[in-house]
């Protein structure tokens, strides 16, 4: 089974102010759909700037099991040939997708109406997170599922063997069902169309436009209707994954929180679907600013500088906002907790089925450093203290989350007391070499012995 077992505490001291670039990975959400796209396309796609994080590396290893030919050729460099859209072969394995809930479910969409039959299984973490979201609407291609109690992993999939196109309407905002339901539709007759009440990071439908799949958008009265048809042959690409907005928010929120910072964090996406948290921070008063503005692979990117911002003050967070930052909002409660007066944050229930209770997991851990966090079940508020006014001192449980423990590591960078994790293992899921650039810029980091 995945996962490890030694944990890894690292505590984290008051540090000196951030200065410098910040060269963050490339973006986890487009390498993962670069690997998977490009096994489904027919010839070889070329990708530089690949995130080379545990989750991602998962998921070149699952196109391996199902037959496509990945190489690495040198960090973030890589190539994949393709075998076709329907040319998946069965795996001879389980296929562990270790942390990454959304290589699994994407995996899963990508196979679901190929006849083949799959075993997926995860950390435990990942088998602790529900999997009915993306297997019901596989159901309505045909797909067969078998999975513990509650839709959970270890899952056996079945695929369709003479799959139907189908009309799905998102229950709740996910790129994840939406992404899935959209690659199982690529290996149907006719026309499969998703329906969104409420739009998420489009990076599927760019991506599927670029490698040549016949996909239109229309915002409508329903909402936003994806439509795509079936059985196209996919055209091998040439791609730059861009910096990760996503893991871009760690170097920027403590900037904005550690007195005298000043960084710069290079060649970063900021798709409307995924700029959420950048538009709130400018909201709460943040000296945040893009320089550079330009498209990029079809994606607008910038260079965003951050400096540090003693006059933030608490701001009631959009609701309609959180599709766009979902994985932000616990590093935005860190920033919150340094602002004046209270951050309010709702229709964020999705941060419940992460890969932990990331509300519950953030609000106990900040009270437990001296903040006061109200919340329910849809919604959490934070009490700032102003610049400089949190305690610290408390050790907190990542819980096997990689955006807990870096929410709490920035955390610690600039409260009284040092704020220690009791396991940053999680990180390397997705920012491999958070630590080592966060301590060139000025973070000060202990590990702390068991």
């Amino acid at each position: 089974m995945s996962g490890h077992t030694i944990p890894e505490p690292l505590r984290s001291h008051k540090a000196s102010p951030l200065k410098g670039e910040a060269r963050v990975p490339g973006d986890k959400s487009i390498s993962h759909r670069s690997l998977i796209l490009g096994a489904m396309a027919v010839g070889e796609t070329r990708i530089t700037g690949l995130l080379d994080g545990e989750d991602v590396l998962r998921t070149a290893d699952a196109m391996r099991a199902f037959g496509a030919e990945v190489i690495e050729h040198a960090p973030g460099k890589w190539t994949v040939h393709g075998v076709g859209v329907g040319g998946f072969r069965e795996p001879q394995d389980v296929v562990d997708c270790g942390n990454a809930g959304t290589g699994v479910r994407l995996i899963i969409g990508a196979m679901a109406t190929t006849p083949i039959t799959a075993t997926f299984t995860g950390d435990a973490s990942l088998r602790s997170r529900p999997m009915r979201r993306v297997t019901d609407p596989m159901a309505l291609f045909g797909t067969r599922s078998y999975g513990r109690t509650g839709g959970r992993l270890p899952m056996t999939v079945v695929g369709a063997a003479n799959p139907t196109p189908v009309r799905y309407k998102t229950p709740m905002p996910s790129a994840q069902v939406k992404s899935a339901v959209l690659l199982a539709g690529l290996n149907a007759p006719g026309e499969t169309v998703v329906i969104e009440a409420e739009a998420t990071r489009d990076h599927s439908e760019r991506m599927l436009r670029g490698f040549g799949a016949n996909i239109r958008v229309e915002d409508t009265l329903e909402g936003r209707v994806i439509t795509l048809k079936g059985h196209p042959e996919l055209q091998p690409q040439t791609i730059d994954v861009p910096r990760d907005p996503s893991s871009a928010a760690f170097p920027v929120c403590a900037a904005l929180i550690v007195e005298g910072s000043n960084v710069l964090v290079p060649n970063i996406g900021l798709n409307p679907t995924r700029a959420g948290l950048f538009e709130t921070l400018r909201d709460m008063g943040a000296d945040l600013t893009y320089e550079n503005l330009r498209e990029e692979g079809g994606e607008p990117v910038a260079d965003l500088r951050a400096r540090f911002s003693p006059e933030m003050t608490g701001i009631d967070v959009p609701r309609e906002r959180a599709a766009s930052m979902i994985d932000e909002y616990p590093i935005l409660s860190v920033v919150a907790a340094f602002a004046t007066g209270i951050t309010s944050m709702h229709g964020v229930k999705e941060l419940r089925v992460k890969e932990s209770d990331r509300i519950d997991a953030m609000a106990k851990g900040l009270r437990a450093n001296g903040v006061k966090v109200d919340e329910g079940e849809d919604w959490w508020d934070v009490i700032g203290l102003g610049p400089n006014g949190v305690p610290g001192g408390a050790t907190v449980e990542a819980r096997l989350d990689h955006r807990i423990a870096m929410s709490f590591l920035c955390l610690g960078m600039a409260t009284t007391k040092p704020v220690t994790v009791d396991d940053a293992a999680p990180v390397r899921t997705s920012f491999p070499v958070f630590e080592p650039l966060m301590t060139t810029l000025g973070a000060s980091f202990e590990r702390v012995n068991q």
